[in-house]
């Protein structure tokens, strides 16, 4: 049976003895062969985890408890230096085995965590839906005809299925709160700079973040103060503000998607207040994220586009090709625009706590769809899946995915928090939980 418990629930029973590191680690390299058809690991780091496992136990023994995250296996996207093992960004290019640890690993070993493996993603992140990848499309749990998003799409598979107790992902568009909201689970796209992206492979410089995941709004806490090195802020229940932008989030959405989110407000006004708001010239999202992701992309990318050119999946070659075709003056002008979109938000956030929003239009797409109906109207499926996250890369706003139950397509649906610190979305984001999927540790969006 696979174990969905929540690190808050596991760390309690580490630290005392009752459970061992070792025990947690078999449990989840057994999960991680038994649903080997979801294609999750790229690099699975048994060995080595199980030393590092008996390492803990033999630690926590002695007294040397380092934390709730002493123990606990954490899947780590394989875009994300490991010492000892090749960083591959889910592609066929040729790479070497990374020789140090980028500086968030290093975090999470400080703390006591173990890294179980390293995770399929849509290659070199450049996607939502995690089917371009040299190691095989990543499947949905639930249902593995369709895609666990992306691009941290295995991040996401590995909690909603025993694979590891909390995962590390990357986000450039919306690629931790993505995958997280179509496999109702949590995640938390940081503050921009607060989290290191050192030694983690770029798809666009000043777009990436790094992030948690997790089963419960309080574990993504824990793993995100361990990655920054600061202490959890203790919270302190009160009256919220929460205010919902509607124009051009709620413009594209299916019923459930909507539903789930109306049910989200409607419980949260029982204690809270909800007011509606407007994040002024949303609508130019969109244009200003891809004239500063494909140009960044294209410019990472230069020195092998051409003569790996056929190791690349198509559809990520196309879009890395197309960046060359973007014009400095272009690029220069969402730079500027992307200043007067941080100011908007920063406008709709005036008088608020955060604000409520939906994470993702629908649930799950078929895995190679390349377009799925809303209200009876075909939408393309990248376009639509970075709808509503990427305006909060673009403007460095935290933000972060909560489970909000499931659709009658028995598939997960999420809300999106976001806010002016990373500390105030956890502190709503706990409050919110309580509301959305019955409480910390409802894996599934309230399945689990």
């Amino acid at each position: 049976m696979i174990d969905l418990r929540t690190i808050g629930e596991l760390a309690p029973l580490v630290q005392s003895g009752q459970l061992s590191p070792t025990d947690l680690v078999a449990g989840c390299l057994d999960a991680a062969r038994t649903r080997a058809s979801l294609n999750a690991f790229i690099t699975l780091m048994a060995d080595r985890a199980m030393a590092d496992a008996e390492r803990a136990t033999r630690e926590i023994a002695a007294g040397r408890y380092r934390g709730p995250l002493h123990g606990i296996p954490i899947a780590v996207k394989d875009l994300i230096d490991v010492a000892g093992a090749k960083t591959t960004s889910g592609s066929a290019l040729p790479v070497d085995e990374a020789t140090a640890d980028a500086p968030v690993i290093a975090r999470l070993r400080e703390a006591g965590a173990i890294i179980i493996g390293k995770t399929n993603l849509h290659e070199f992140a450049f996607g939502t839906t995690s089917d371009e990848t040299a190691f095989g499309p990543v499947r949905h749990p639930l249902d593995e005809t369709r895609s666990a998003g992306g691009s941290s799409g295995v991040s996401a598979v590995a909690l909603a299925t025993g694979m590891a107790f909390g995962a590390l992902g990357t986000d450039t568009g919306g690629s931790i709160r993505i995958p997280s909201a179509v496999c109702g689970l949590v995640g938390l796209k940081p503050a921009r700079g607060e989290v290191s992206t050192a030694g983690v492979v770029p798809l666009s410089g000043t777009l990436d973040h790094v992030g948690p995941m997790a089963r419960s709004v309080a574990d993504a806490a824990l793993m995100q103060h361990a990655l920054t090195g600061t202490p959890i802020s203790a919270s302190s229940r009160r009256r919220l503000v929460l205010g919902i932008p509607r124009p051009y989030f709620f413009d594209v959405l299916d019923d459930d998607s909507r539903a789930a989110l109306e049910g989200v407000a409607g419980a949260l006004a029982g204690g809270h207040t909800l007011v509606n708001t407007v994040i002024e010239d949303a609508a130019w999202t969109p244009h200003v994220y891809l004239h500063i992701v494909l140009p960044e992309a294209t410019w990472y990318h230069g020195p092998w586009l051409e003569p790996y050119a056929a190791s690349y999946s198509p559809g990520v070659r196309i879009r890395l090709e197309m960046g060359g075709y973007v014009l400095a003056e272009d690029y220069v002008r969402a730079m500027r625009l992307r200043g007067r979109l941080r100011l908007h938000v920063d406008r709709a956030l005036d008088g608020c706590d955060a604000l409520l929003l939906p994470t993702q239009p629908m649930g799950a797409p078929p895995i190679g769809a390349a377009a799925v109906e809303i209200g009876g109207t075909p939408v393309p499926v990248r376009a639509t899946m970075l709808r509503l996250t990427q305006l909060f890369n673009v403007t460095g706003h935290p933000a972060m995915a909560v489970p909000a139950g499931l659709g009658r397509d028995g598939l997960p649906r999420s809300v999106q928090i976001v806010g002016r610190s990373t500390e105030d979305v956890l502190a709503v984001g706990r409050e919110v939980e309580r509301y959305s999927s019955g409480g910390p540790g409802s894996v599934g969006g309230g399945t689990g």
